[in-house]
This record gives structure tokens, sequence and C-alpha cells, in this order.
């Protein structure tokens, strides 16, 4: 299983949900946290820019502006 996590450099509130998403992951040990640069491309900042960290798991967001830790626990226990 695979959280995509869209952010940017210098995002403190990014930083915060991948530490979260790193604690999650102690309890899936099967869950792996992928980061995606949205600076890095321009369809993504048009996307993402007002809404990051933005956490999507298989296709689906999940959570967007501040990590929802019991959405993601839901998502992966019905996964």
């Amino acid at each position: 299983m695979v959280a995509t996590v869209y952010t940017r450099p210098g995002c403190r509130v990014c930083e915060e949900a991948l530490s979260e998403l790193a604690l999650i992951g102690t309890e899936f040990p099967d869950l792996r946290v992928a980061t995606v640069d949205i600076d890095q491309d321009d369809e993504l900042l048009k996307r993402y820019l007002e809404r990051i960290p933005v956490v999507v798991i298989d296709g689906d967001e999940i959570s967007d502006l501040v990590l929802d830790a019991d959405a993601v626990r839901a998502r992966l226990l019905n996964s």
C-alpha cells in the first residue's frame, strides 16, 4: 500500500503530516509513503498549491491541508 503525499519544500504542515504517516506506518507495516514535490510540475502546482499536504491512497484523495489520521487509518483498514 502506498500513500502519496503531495508536498513542497519548506512546508511545515507537510513535514508534520509525514511524521504522522510514519507513526501510522508502525501500525500498518505494509504502508509505504512516497512524496511528490509539486514545485516540479506546473499542473500539480496549480492543482494542489492551496491544499498541501494532500494524501492519496490508491488514487483516492484521503486528506488535504491537515492530515486526517483517522481517515487514513480507515482507508488502510478497508484495503
